[in-house]
């Protein structure tokens, strides 16, 4: 893991010192060996890869893997947007988009509770930077604002959580954290303790009904903002969850059951709201919203299975979700809009694309024997044994799921070409390897699943 870190640390020597016509060669090489040694973590021992600096267990890894698997897929999606730029803005772009995957890793592999937070929120930073700066609408600073907002909203109860717990229990480390045998002391008002401290987490997620930031955010972020939002930031509320679940004793479930039905229609209402988008961008961020919520009613009922059932779906979301922005990206970079009405029947002139796009849209709509499917069928066996009527729910949600998926396919890909897009450039070989190394992955891994059913 230090090897990792180390390389990734020394990115800014290539992209300050790099020559201006080899800056993104040199770039995307460099985050390419960090993707490649990554992958070493799945061959090593956790205890080896654990230090004074780094903690790293079973879902850490994971999600550190996915974290450095994207980072060269943003910048070979970021390169056809900032070939027109500046090279002093060029390098400034890869900074802030090295910077901001690279402390979404710290935060992944945290050696101890403070250091997570401090990771966790100065993410905030380059986010902001980005979004504000190479954002595609006139609203960036408006959506960089609401990110801001809502992040720093539940910051400061998570941050005054960690000084009572250091206060009661003395550590700060994950890796003590999951041999306490009870937090009752923590815990006068249990509902307002269990919202105190995931509301940064919620927040970030996002749970329903504070999910308005995300597709804003999504909809002005550039292509590569946007990938980073729906693979590792939004996988960063998850992890926390899923981190400090271990303080959700059995007492204390009904005290959050008020979250979990607001999650669980969060699940529905997201879905059904996807059928409702006009806008590309916009459709994909609310999937991610009704995903996200899955992963909440996951972390809430606390089990082994739901455990195994969350990190799946954050694994598998992160790579569709990303992919599909991509896509979404490839048309609007020859069309200039995201308005799904203006974007029909793209298939007869771009055949190779339609084959994409039917790709991840059965990934999306977790066919089986994608690994999307692998997670779903996971937690409805989990909640099954934990709630039927919270079953029946899920598979409502599934059909709809199904639904948007077809009818995003259908509303870019099929009907009447518009009269005034009758010629596009073709896919380059850059967006195919783009899309090849987002399907990659999750391809090899409905050989081998069990590299994440792991807990």
């Amino acid at each position: 893991m230090i090897t990792t870190l180390t390389t990734w640390l020394l990115l800014p020597l290539s992209i300050g010192l790099s020559p201006y016509k080899h800056l993104w060669n040199a770039t995307l090489c460099h985050s390419l060996l960090v993707s490649m040694l990554s992958i070493n973590l799945f061959y090593s021992q956790l205890e080896e890869a654990t230090s004074v600096l780094t903690f790293l267990d079973n879902i850490s890894m994971i999600l550190s893997i996915l974290t450095c698997w994207l980072f060269p897929l943003t910048v070979l999606a970021s390169q056809s947007k900032m070939q027109y730029e500046t090279a002093a803005n060029q390098r400034i772009y890869l900074f802030s988009l090295s910077t901001l995957q690279f402390l979404t890793l710290l935060a992944f592999t945290a050696s101890n509770l403070i250091s997570f937070f401090l990771f966790f929120e100065a993410s905030l930073i380059p986010a902001i930077i980005l979004i504000s700066r190479w954002g595609n609408q006139s609203h960036r600073v408006d959506a960089a604002v609401y990110i801001m907002f809502f992040t720093m909203l539940g910051a400061f109860p998570l941050l005054l959580w960690m000084m009572k717990f250091y206060i009661v229990f003395g550590l700060l480390s994950p890796a003590f954290s999951f041999g306490l045998e009870s937090p009752k002391s923590l815990s006068i008002y249990p509902g307002l303790f269990w919202f105190v401290y995931n509301m940064a987490f919620l927040m970030k997620l996002p749970l329903y009904g504070i999910h308005m930031w995300l597709p804003k955010a999504h909809v002005e972020a550039p292509i590569a903002g946007s990938m980073i939002l729906a693979a590792p930031l939004l996988k960063l509320g998850g992890h926390g969850m899923l981190r400090l679940s271990v303080f959700i004793e059995d007492y204390m479930k009904k005290y959050a059951g008020p979250f979990l039905a607001i999650a669980m229609f969060g699940v529905l209402a997201a879905a059904l709201l996807c059928t409702r988008q006009t806008d590309l961008k916009s459709l994909i961020a609310m999937s991610s919203v009704s995903h996200m919520n899955l992963l909440v009613v996951a972390a809430l009922i606390a089990t082994k299975w739901s455990y195994s059932g969350a990190l799946v779906l954050m694994i598998t979301h992160g790579l569709t979700s990303s992919a599909l922005f991509c896509l979404a990206n490839t048309l609007y970079e020859r069309t200039n809009t995201r308005a799904l009405i203006m974007l029909r029947g793209t298939i007869t002139i771009l055949p190779l694309a339609g084959v994409w796009w039917m790709t991840i849209a059965l990934f999306n709509m977790a066919l089986p024997p994608t690994l999307n499917f692998a997670s779903e069928l996971v937690l409805m066996v989990t909640f099954f044994y934990w709630s039927k009527f919270l079953f029946i729910i899920v598979i409502f949600t599934c059909v709809y799921s199904s639904a948007y998926s077809l009818y995003m396919y259908w509303s870019v890909q099929r009907g009447h070409l518009p009269s005034h897009m009758k010629t596009f450039f073709p896919f380059d070989i850059r967006e195919h390897i783009l899309l090849l190394l987002h399907a990659l992955p999750a391809l090899l891994l409905i050989l081998n699943p069990q590299l994440l059913l792991i807990l």
